[in-house]
């Protein structure tokens, strides 16, 4: 073990003395008590976050997981994979309270993942990955700080089913789209009934409010025709040619078919005799 080393920059190395920890040497030129204090290698790393053995890489790692079968809440078994990104902050803490840890980093992941999964149905799975994976880097949050290392992201990488379930989701598609369709196609139907029916209210409306305008305007003409006759011919002479003009008027209408009887009264010309 040499007395003089240098620390590579933006990683550190742990000292020890008499087999216990004795501090932390950050980058630069560095030197140890020969005899007394020591290096802590870590053992079963494979090289990640650190070189040597001995020197603790500070800078953010990518710790890839093998896949993990996963049940789905709609009982549909899937494998699913991530990435886990993430730095150390206290390197005692990572390299004395955790046995290996990168493995322990994608153990952890791993059960965080299938356990979000098994709370989710297969479409929400495949379809709301962002919100997973901020579900999962959340649960992180607690093993962190034990760790000393801090999570900054998890991506999902990749969710494999069988051709079974592939078919099945085809068929539910399918089935979904034609729903969609059949809705679609009863919102129009009563959608235009509605116009339909709007637009007959509107006409029937405007039709009242036309002969109830004429009605007004015979009215008043029929107001100040008799009121001009009885000016001209007196009130008695007036009523009885008012009279009249409604006779007539009713025996239009009668006659206007050709199969009503029509029987006369007997006084039909003296409603003419006005005097």
């Amino acid at each position: 073990m040499p007395l003089i080393y240098t620390v590579p920059q933006n990683h550190v190395l742990l000292i020890k003395r008499f087999g216990k920890h004795a501090r932390v040497q950050h980058e630069g030129l560095r030197i140890k008590i020969p005899f007394i204090e020591g290096f802590k290698y870590v053992e079963g790393w494979n090289r990640i976050a650190n070189k040597q053995r001995c020197f603790i890489e500070m800078s953010e790692q990518q710790t890839d997981t093998p896949p993990r079968q996963c049940q789905t809440q709609d009982n549909v078994t899937i494998d699913a994979n991530a990435s886990v990104y993430w730095k150390i902050t206290d390197p005692v803490k990572a390299v004395y309270d955790v046995d290996i840890l990168p493995k322990s980093i994608a153990d952890v992941a791993l059960n965080a993942l299938r356990t979000n999964i098994g709370k989710l149905r297969l479409n929400q799975v495949l379809s709301e990955r962002q919100s997973l994976n901020q579900k999962i880097a959340s649960e992180l949050t607690d093993t962190a700080s034990k760790w000393g290392i801090e999570f900054t992201r998890v991506e999902i990488q990749e969710v494999t089913y069988s051709d079974e379930t592939a078919e099945a989701m085809m068929q539910e598609m399918a089935a979904e789209r034609k729903k969609l369709a059949l809705i679609a196609e009863a919102e129009g139907i009563a959608q235009a009934e509605i116009t339909k029916a709007k637009a007959s209210a509107e006409a029937y409306v405007m039709k009242a409010e036309g002969q109830t305008k004429a009605l007004k305007l015979l009215a008043k003409g029929e107001k100040e025709y008799l009121a001009e006759l009885i000016e001209k011919i007196g009130e008695e002479s007036a009523s009885q040619i008012i009279l009249a003009q409604k006779y007539i008027d009713g025996m239009k209408v009668i006659t206007e078919n050709p199969s009503n009887k029509v029987f006369l009264p007997s006084n039909f010309k003296g409603t003419y005799d006005i005097g």
